[in-house]
């Protein structure tokens, strides 16, 4: 039994619209933690997370929750209030980076490379739109990650219509330039960059099903850069992560155009830990294991 850690809560499920990639990584953290000897319960948060945590002493918690809710900053004020440690950014980090709009705003005034965009809402003037930022756009909600309600539109009447789609997730929606290249992620581990991953899907863009439901994509680790270029993207990776106070542990994805210029997309504090995740894939190619992986973030806990 691994007595350092002492009890830990790991915190899975919610109730947003990724509950179900949060339960899938989730069981995944927990067996792990639970084969290497250490004392971890399982919490989903969707059943009354505060009263769960009280019921027993716990001595920390690992945080594996996706989405609005777990990855906002709003259970990591909860864990402060509570004075327990837990895994990842903190409530800053947490809620600057899931609004992806002032997170470009940030990396905006740090001159950091991210594609040009606008908030739209129904009085928004699309053909206005597509003038200031061209064709085609991707079309995100603000507050949602996983790929969730993104749309690539070719078009103004595609435009309106992907407003509309991206709406129904009830928070800000963004209208994004479109950037024509190769996509790679960056995850970090408690201030390493590990090794860069190029993704090749066939889909339009690397969207929920490439990310969780199928098996046609291609994920290229090492990835293909020489060395001097590899190092001077992941130093962009960790000054992206950083600038939005990002801790512990996460994951930055960009895209290198056909210029070889690369393009910041978004940040991801909690990112996920399934069998198709990133971020292990990426520990496995540094020589880390998935179980010394989930070791190590539950380290990091403040």
């Amino acid at each position: 039994m691994k007595t350092e850690f002492g009890k830990v809560a790991v915190l899975m499920g919610g109730d947003s619209a990724e509950r179900e990639v949060s339960l899938k990584s989730g069981t995944a953290v927990l067996e792990a933690l639970l084969r290497q000897g250490v004392d971890a319960v399982a919490i989903d948060t969707a059943h009354d997370v505060v009263v769960q945590l009280t019921k027993t002493d716990f001595d920390r918690v690992f945080i594996v929750l996706h989405g609005r809710g777990g990855e906002d900053g709003t259970i990591q004020g909860v864990l402060e209030f509570m004075g327990l440690p837990y895994t990842g950014s903190g409530v800053l980090g947490s809620a600057l980076a899931m609004d992806k709009f002032r997170t470009k705003q940030v990396w905006q005034g740090m001159n950091l490379p991210t594609p040009a965009s606008v908030l739209l809402d129904a009085e928004t003037n699309f053909t206005q739109v597509v003038e200031q930022l061209g064709l085609p756009l991707m079309v995100k909600p603000s507050l949602e990650g996983s790929s969730v309600g993104i749309s690539k539109v070719s078009s103004v009447e595609e435009l309106a219509s992907a407003w509309e789609t991206a709406s129904e997730f009830h928070c800000e929606v963004i209208a994004e330039q479109y950037i024509t290249g190769v996509e790679y992620t960056g995850a970090i581990l408690d201030g390493t960059a590990l090794p860069l991953i190029r993704l090749e899907t066939p889909h339009e863009f690397y969207d929920f099903a490439a990310k969780y439901t199928e098996n046609n994509t291609s994920y290229i680790c090492p990835c293909g850069l020489a060395d001097d270029e590899e190092k001077a993207l992941q130093a962009l990776v960790m000054q992206a992560f950083l600038s939005v106070s990002g801790r512990g542990w996460g994951r930055v994805d960009f895209i290198c155009d056909e210029a070889g210029q690369a393009w910041l997309i978004e940040v991801n504090t909690i990112p996920g830990m399934t069998d198709h995740s990133l971020v292990p894939k990426a520990a496995k190619v540094a020589g880390i294991s998935f179980d010394e992986l989930v070791l190590r973030i539950l380290a990091t806990t403040v």
